[in-house]
């Protein structure tokens, strides 16, 4: 989110976003009570069924994702309300396979702060609307008293929603008074949610400034690791391929100018194979240098590059790609070499038979792919590894990684990168 934006959001106090307010907390002081009950039910039975099998972990997890949902939708409905340019709420990763990887993003998100600021400003937003449904039916009943001399037969009448007893003569005037001052008030707190909203829901500008400079941190310390794996990565390729090829090309040309004067034939042969090792290294450099760079990449966009390093591939790949427009060049480099590392590592050690890649462009402006193979699992993320770079390169671009590799298959990883301009 722009740090700027909580300081030029629209004021809350607009006739058309109170009136939004006001019907917005009726409806919430209707619903809402049977919103918190069920939430504080799964937390009730998640703790009480613990002892009995673990089975209380199931309705904790059902809490942990009922407590990321209405932080979702409240975020989602104060931001269509009063237009604070809020960022999309997102399940939290981190970025660890296995069980042990998605107890920590359970964790991660359970003390999300963003979703239970959703959740706090959820409850005041119920108990306002209480008082809304509440005056709304006072403000019912002034009218009905303020007409009732038509069709009453008492010398007095009961303002509705009350005890007070008003002479008819006074009905009139205590009708329409009574029906001004539950206007008023409902008026009121349509003002006093818009205020508080901004103050539970909007960072301060101190906040954006602490969470920008963590993220830059963070990105920063995935470009250092990513460009650390990147580096080791070149070195082993030039040590273990090219460099050896080229030092044999080498020796070859030494022994055909030994042998051009004394034996013409066999100095022919040796720069023959000299002349085909050569091709080879220069096949490796190319390789190598689209491990770095995919030209492609930048003049026919990601599917085009996608299609040609899934025709590369060792493994047959099942490619879906669906994007609208272009996302900007570190996005889908990032998303290209997340990719290509994972199909790597299929080819390399998954034993599976086919990867399925799917590439989006969700609405929310992210970048999504999931890369999924049919094998035996079991993968980890070992520092300097190519998961590793997977998920430095991924963080790097400012976005999350998810890897799930389980015993006997299939592994998966999952990245969302922001799309950019």
């Amino acid at each position: 989110m722009n740090s700027d934006t909580s300081l030029t959001a629209p004021s809350p106090a607009s006739p058309p976003r109170v009136a939004g307010a006001v019907a917005q907390l009726a409806a919430l002081g209707v619903v809402g009570p049977a919103i918190f009950s069920l939430l504080f039910g799964l937390l009730g039975l998640g703790i009480g069924l613990l002892p009995v099998l673990g089975i209380g972990l199931l309705f904790l997890v059902a809490f942990v994702y009922a407590i990321f949902g209405l932080g979702w939708f409240e975020a989602a409905r104060v931001d269509g309300l009063y237009d604070f340019g809020l960022p999309p709420r997102r399940l939290r990763s981190s970025g660890r396979p296995g069980f042990g990887g998605y107890l920590r993003t359970l964790w991660m998100q359970a003390i999300d702060p963003a979703s239970w600021r959703g959740v706090a400003n959820l409850a005041v937003s119920t108990i306002l609307g209480w008082v809304v449904v509440f005056l709304a039916g006072v403000a019912a009943s002034s009218v009905v008293l303020a007409f009732s001399p038509l069709f009453a037969q008492e010398s007095a009448v009961t303002l509705g929603r009350t005890d007070i007893a008003v002479p008819l003569a006074w009905a009139v005037p205590v009708g329409v008074l009574a029906a001004l001052v539950a206007a008023a008030g409902m008026v009121g707190l349509g003002i006093l949610h818009g205020i508080l909203t901004r103050a539970i829901m909007v960072p301060s500008r101190e906040a954006q400034l602490a969470e920008a400079a963590r993220t830059s941190n963070v990105q920063r310390e995935g470009a250092v690791r990513a460009a650390d794996v990147e580096r080791t990565r070149i070195e082993r390729d030039l040590h273990d391929g090219v460099q050896p090829r080229l030092v044999s090309v080498g020796m070859t040309l030494g022994l055909a100018q030994q042998k051009i004067d004394t034996d013409p034939e066999a100095a022919r042969a040796l720069v023959e194979e000299a002349h085909m090792s050569t091709k080879a290294a220069i096949t490796e450099l190319r390789q190598l240098a689209r491990g770095i760079h995919a030209a492609v990449l930048d003049d026919r966009g990601l599917d085009a590059a996608l299609s040609a390093l899934a025709g590369r591939s060792v493994v047959p790949v099942h490619l879906d790609v669906r994007m609208e427009g272009r996302c900007s060049r570190d996005a889908e480099a990032a998303a290209y070499f997340a990719i290509a590392e994972a199909l790597t590592n299929a080819a390399k050690h998954s034993r599976g038979t086919e990867v399925r890649v799917v590439v989006r462009r969700r609405e929310e402006g992210t970048l999504w792919a999931r890369v999924e193979d049919n094998g035996v699992g079991g993968a980890r993320v070992i520092a300097g590894g190519g998961l590793d770079g997977i998920v430095n390169r991924v963080v790097a671009a400012g976005g999350e990684a998810r890897i799930d590799s389980p015993a006997g298959g299939p592994t998966s990883v999952e990245v969302s990168i922001p799309c950019g301009s």
